[in-house]
């Protein structure tokens, strides 16, 4: 398989306003060409450090970087030519039109005239934009800035696309078109780099993934190679009263593989096990006449949420919060899952 990106021992020091910050500490990533690749983790983790280093817009301190083939030290010119990117605060002149300023790409690329008009015209229809081109980009909603910035990063027809947290303070719906116009790109084989702190958008797009945390890589796989880690699925139970709950668990700990987690507050039972169907048909016979009142049941599995509590021990933080600010909090271990597609 062809290496679209690749990171051996990838490191960034510089100055914060807490003195020297190791914000990257020895990253190693291959990205196969064609695919979509999460790289997740949270604030402060070092996620927008690397991608800066990856797309030439940041010196690595130490280790080395190639993306579409081109180390990205020794010919930054030729990556750059090799590469679209789309950071978190998109580079949009609002008194210009969405037309003009694809137009504009187009030119700083040498297209020409009457090809820069072609190519703004087929990535405006890419993104479902046509009717709003000629608008000025002020009057633009989140959403619609997100899908110029992406039509403004592939006009080169670039071989991978770098998008840094690309639908951060969207609402609900623009972030599924986002979605949406993200897995038609990648269909056209380009290579996607997917920064994000969604897990949910990184279970939808990725084939692959990445978890960073200080720094450091601490677990690789894919979605469902990361899930397993959690240790299977987990039996959720709603109880009627409070005093169920005790009952419930006493009856239901031999099918626990782990320590149940009881809520008499909220009635509440939740119990990690494996073996399906199987195990929730089992649960309910060793119910079955012990007068407690069962108000809801249901299998699920684990989430990328459990996975980032797991591997992390804390929640991804929605936010803004600059990398260079975070302390220090030591060092993470990384597990691998799977093989590369």
């Amino acid at each position: 398989m062809t290496l679209a990106v690749e990171a051996e021992q990838l490191v960034k020091h510089y100055t914060g306003r807490g003195g020297e910050v190791e914000a990257v500490r020895g990253v190693d990533l291959q990205v196969n060409e064609g695919e979509v690749f999460g790289f997740l983790g949270p604030n402060g983790a070092g996620k927008s450090t690397t991608v800066r280093m990856l797309t030439t817009l940041m010196t690595i301190t130490s280790g080395s970087a190639r993306v579409a083939g081109i180390d990205v030290t020794a010919d930054p010119d030729g990556a750059r030519r090799r590469i679209g990117v789309a950071l978190q605060e998109a580079g949009l002149d609002p008194r210009q039109t969405g037309r003009e300023l694809v137009v504009l790409q187009a030119r700083l690329f040498g297209l020409s005239r009457s090809e820069a008009a072609a190519r703004a015209q087929q990535l405006l229809e890419l993104v479902d934009l046509v009717e709003s081109a000629d608008r000025r980009i002020k009057g633009y909603s989140g959403g619609m800035k997100r899908r110029l910035d992406l039509a403004s990063a592939l006009v080169h027809e670039p071989e991978v696309l770098f998008l840094d947290e690309p639908t951060t303070g969207l609402d609900p719906a623009s972030r599924l078109t986002v979605w949406d116009e993200l897995q038609r790109i990648n269909g056209r084989g380009t290579t996607i780099f997917l920064t994000t702190q969604y897990l949910e958008e990184a279970d939808r797009l990725a084939d692959r993934m990445v978890v960073i945390d200080h720094g450091r890589v601490i677990a690789r796989g894919t979605g469902d190679e990361l899930k397993a880690q959690v240790g299977g699925q987990r039996l959720e139970f709603t109880l009627g009263r409070p005093i169920d709950v005790a009952e419930a668990a006493a009856r239901l700990r031999g099918l626990a593989i782990d320590e149940p987690q009881a809520d008499e507050q909220s009635r509440r039972l939740s119990l990690p096990v494996r073996g399906g169907t199987e195990v929730l048909a089992e649960a309910l016979r060793r119910l079955e006449g012990s007068g407690v009142e069962v108000l809801d049941v249901g299998l699920r599995r684990p989430d990328l949420d459990d996975v980032f509590l797991t591997l992390t021990g804390h929640a991804a933080e929605v936010g803004k919060e600059p990398e260079e600010d975070r302390p220090d909090a030591g060092r993470a271990t990384e597990t691998t899952v799977g093989s590369a597609r």
